[in-house]
């Protein structure tokens, strides 16, 4: 039985865990075209000090190495609890993903529809389906909590 998107960001919620404390904390899973989960993993830009530690292309990067010709993702599905930033939304299109579903827009710094749409941009070879807001408030409370807590604490 093939899973519904909503079934799919629950993963993805579940990925989210896997940010570090001080990380905002994004998930990501990457399906391949039969819906077997290749990668996933959560933000840990702040934990690893690395300003591309995003939930997206680490899942992205992970799920490379063990499908296809080592980048390109055709046909395969990302799923991330939070609309992709510029860098992510360029990471997308490179690696040619098929499918990209996501949680909550983010109206500060999306980047497939928010601020800008690079992923659907008709000057580019490859543009995946996008299905956005899904599960959105689950996955925009998820970050709300995060950030009142870190305002509660006086970080």
């Amino acid at each position: 039985m093939a899973r519904t998107d909503p079934d799919l960001m629950l993963m993805a919620l579940e990925a989210a865990k896997l940010s570090g404390p001080q990380d905002v904390p994004v998930g990501a899973v990457v399906l391949d075209p039969y819906g077997v989960e290749l990668a996933r993993s959560g933000n840990t830009r702040e934990r690893d000090g690395d300003p591309t530690a995003h939930a997206e292309v680490l899942a992205l990067r992970a799920a490379a190495a063990r499908h296809g010709d080592g980048w390109r993702l055709e046909d395969c599905t990302l799923v991330v609890t939070l609309e992709p930033c510029v860098m992510c939304a360029g990471a997308i299109t490179m690696s040619r993903i098929g499918r990209l579903v996501f949680g909550a827009w983010e109206p500060k710094t999306g980047a497939v529809g928010s601020l800008w749409d690079v992923v659907r941009d008709r000057r580019l070879t490859h543009r995946p389906e996008v299905i956005g807001g899904v599960r959105e408030e689950q996955c925009a409370e998820l970050v709300r909590t995060f950030f009142v807590d870190r305002r509660t604490d006086g970080a």
